[in-house]
């Protein structure tokens, strides 16, 4: 393989310089709100409001509304945690945060007990979401009159397993997250709240209320399972303390989900860190109300425990058919909370595999997972190997649960707990061995001299240990699934990062000079201005590379190969990623299938790295600051010329002025391209549209003799005549016209012009 980027590439032998890549190491984000990310938070967080209620209920009785309140007042001190850890700034994931602070082998446990978590996410929602819908069709069955009842439990499963199947399908053709789809769902979800809140208050005032029993061991009433392997020695009903935390252990699965808090941290506009107190504070707020009003109106309202209990597998559709008013009014409101719940659920099941296949990348990154698994499909460019181990254990677990959402929920809590306890013993580690300056530290820290006593982080660190371990005595199930599933894991990251060490001390691939950069620009990756910006997504795509090869000459115009490393966002964390992360085994492969090319045709290309939340937004940004003239992509599986380009126009609209004009060409396999333009150009017209111009000239030159007009004055007042019927409000009319001129020239208009 050839090595040279700088000169021409040597056809003889190998220089002694090693080619560079430049890696970006500010990656290109594109930023939202705070209330885009709360949006985004609370989507996850939010839909435990449909669950875990009924769940806690089941498990220790009555008392449970008060246990989801304190859970929820918890989950705030648990979000100060998460915000002290974005502040810090320190590069690498969860992997690199505990490795740093507690060492290698507690590194791989913690990561195997997020897995968990997001792998347990996937089924718990669909089947949640299954049981919503079943529990509204036979409530519709039976004021039928239809002597048939769909069964609950197989029926949820088998709905659950359809959407974790369709979800599949979509992550491997590459789906993209949006946090306008998360703020549309969190609008309907605050609708339905509203409605709730509203309905229920009005339900008390006509009927009456009282609280639930008083959050003390003489009224907590443990299910059988509930109290697992403590059963025998009675210690949650002797010792009031344990009874407490085995009630708060039950109900902790209300806030999973706040650590997509941290995830969406890179994501946020500036100033980053007080706008993630605001998000925070926002979704504690809302959690807060909405997940623990649903409770305390479920018991308030449906005062019966037995029928309470009925509706446990959907608590808020039985609250919708038990508030006061007309039964038809009363089902619409229960399709309307089907409807939000499995649209929030549903989601649910894909951030699960998104955040699964973000970890797993992330963890190769780190060198901890085997690059096979990040092996590109072929055609679709995604990492499917890892999607679908995560959705064949996502499918086992619907199958082995048997769509009962009880017994997940028990199981979901060991993951929940622990990835939170090990994030607070690894924050807590790193205030005594960096104890450098912080924008933010957990609240409550005593100053002895040059000592600080982190209180307030001890506690909650102490409080998330205490629980933990109380739920492996208590959760038998959780216990066996969630243990045995860490392990394996953990075996699986200890054998693949040996084999990941060997095949990169053995791997027979071109070694590059890395030469990290704060930001890309021509000047440091060597390119003159006008150059051509060619992405290059994975090494089954060159294609398009090599046609930019074939034809340009490069005594006039550099080449710069790009490869936007995409950060999904339960991957990029609250931390930074390190040269060494962006540029891994599959990288070093990708750019040297690149060299071969460039050794084939004789010509240097300037290689680069550049991490991006949005890979249209980095490409563009890129082009920008590398001063491109051209962009040259491959076509795509996914979506036509036209979309693509259309995408890459969306994204010039972003950037900061002054835009550069732009050409896009984008290839085919077999080399045919089609060109589009992006920012102000002249348009190409059609021999027709000359030929319609210069007639309309001839007719207005000769009337308006002995006036001089010219081809651009018919354009101009044309255009002029346009806008002014824009902005007289005849725009209706203009576009209803131009629809139909779109309509009647759609078949022979040429798609680049």
């Amino acid at each position: 393989m050839g090595n040279s980027t700088s000169d021409q590439p040597s056809l003889k032998g190998r220089t002694v310089t090693l080619p560079r890549v430049v890696v970006a190491t500010t990656a290109m984000l594109t930023f939202i709100s705070f209330w885009r990310a709360a949006a985004i938070v609370l989507n996850d967080l939010a839909s435990s409001a449909f669950y875990a209620g009924g769940i806690a209920e089941q498990a220790i009785g009555p008392s449970a509304p008060w246990f989801i309140l304190a859970v929820m007042l918890f989950a705030y001190a648990v979000a100060q945690v998460y915000v002290e850890s974005c502040s810090m700034f320190v590069r690498g994931g969860v992997y690199r945060v505990v490795k740093e602070a507690m060492g290698s082998t507690l590194a791989k446990f913690s990561v195997s007990a997020l897995m968990f978590d997001y792998i347990l996410t996937g089924p718990i929602s669909g089947v949640s979401a299954g049981q919503y819908l079943v529990g509204f069709a036979n409530e519709l069955l039976r004021l039928a009159h239809i002597n048939v009842t769909l069964p609950t439990n197989s029926t949820a499963a088998v709905f659950a397993a359809a959407v974790t199947l369709y979800f599949w399908w979509q992550n491997i053709k590459g789906i993209e997250e949006s946090s306008e789809k998360a703020i549309r769902i969190m609008e309907l979800t605050t609708i339905l709240a509203v409605m709730m809140i509203g309905w229920c208050t009005y339900t008390l005032w006509i009927r009456g209320g009282h609280l639930p029993p008083a959050p003390i061991p003489a009224n907590l009433h443990f299910s059988v399972e509930a109290e697992g392997w403590l059963r025998s020695s009675r210690l949650p009903e002797v010792i009031g303390v344990v009874g407490i935390l085995v009630a708060f252990g039950h109900s902790v699965l209300a806030m999973s989900g706040l650590e997509t808090l941290a995830q969406v941290y890179r994501e946020i506009e500036h100033p980053k860190l007080p706008n993630l107190k605001k998000t925070a504070f926002i979704v504690f707020i809302y959690s807060m109300i909405f997940t623990s009003l649903v409770s305390f109106f479920a018991f308030m309202i449906i005062p019966d425990a037995r029928t309470r209990l009925s509706y446990a597998d959907n608590l808020i559709g039985g609250l919708a058919m038990n508030v006061a008013g007309p039964m038809m009014l009363r089902l619409l409101f229960h399709g309307f909370v089907v409807l939000v719940g499995i649209m929030i659920l549903s989601g649910a099941v894909n951030t699960a595999i998104v955040g699964s296949n973000g970890v797993l990348n992330r963890v190769s990154e780190d060198g901890v997972l085997a690059d096979w698994f990040r092996q590109p499909h072929p055609r679709f460019g995604t990492s499917h190997r890892i999607i679908n181990l995560v959705v064949v254990l996502q499918l086992l677990t619907i199958f082995l649960s048997r769509g009962n959402v009880i017994v997940l929920g028990e199981a979901y809590a060991f993951g929940v707990i622990w990835s939170f306890a090990m994030k607070g013993l690894g924050v807590l580690i790193l205030r005594f061995t960096k104890p450098g300056p912080r924008e933010f530290r957990v609240p409550l820290n005593l100053k002895l001299g040059n000592l600080e006593i982190p209180v307030g982080l001890s506690l909650i660190t102490l409080t998330l240990f205490a629980v933990a371990i109380v739920n492996l005595f208590t959760k038998q199930i959780a216990t066996i699934s969630g243990v045995s599933f860490t392990l394996v894991f953990y075996l699986l990251f200890t054998i693949s990062e040996k084999i990941t060490q060997h095949k990169a001390a053995s791997a027979e691939l071109d070694q590059f000079n890395l030469e990290p950069s704060a930001e890309i620009t021509a000047d440091i990756v060597g390119a003159r201005p006008g150059n051509i910006l060619v992405p290059v997504p994975d090494y089954f795509k060159l294609y398009h590379l090599a046609s930019v090869l074939e034809r340009v000459d490069i005594e006039r115009q550099d080449v710069v190969v790009l490869h936007i490393r995409a950060l999904l966002r339960a991957g990029s964390g609250e931390h930074g990623l390190a040269p060494e992360q962006l540029f891994t085994v599959f990288e070093q492969e990708l750019f040297t299938r690149a060299l071969a090319l460039s050794e084939k045709y004789g010509k240097s290309i300037k290689l680069a790295v550049v991490a991006a939340t949005d890979v249209w937004d980095g490409i563009l940004r890129a082009a920008q600051n590398l001063q491109s003239s051209t962009i040259v992509l491959g076509s795509s599986t996914k979506m036509s010329p036209a979309e693509e380009a259309r995408r890459a126009g969306l994204a010039w609209e972003k950037l900061p002025n002054p835009k550069p004009q732009l050409t896009v060409e984008i290839y085919t396999p077999r080399g045919l391209a089609e060109v589009y333009y992006l920012g102000p150009h002249a348009p190409h017209l059609t021999p027709k549209e000359i030929d319609l111009l210069h007639k309309i000239w001839l007719e207005c030159s000769a009337r308006l003799e002995p006036e001089e007009v010219h081809h651009h004055d018919i354009v101009h007042f044309a255009l002029s005549e346009i806008e002014r019927k824009l902005e007289e409000g005849q725009d209706a009319e203009v576009l209803e016209r131009l629809k139909q001129h779109l309509e009647e020239t759609k078949a022979r208009r040429v798609p680049h012009l």
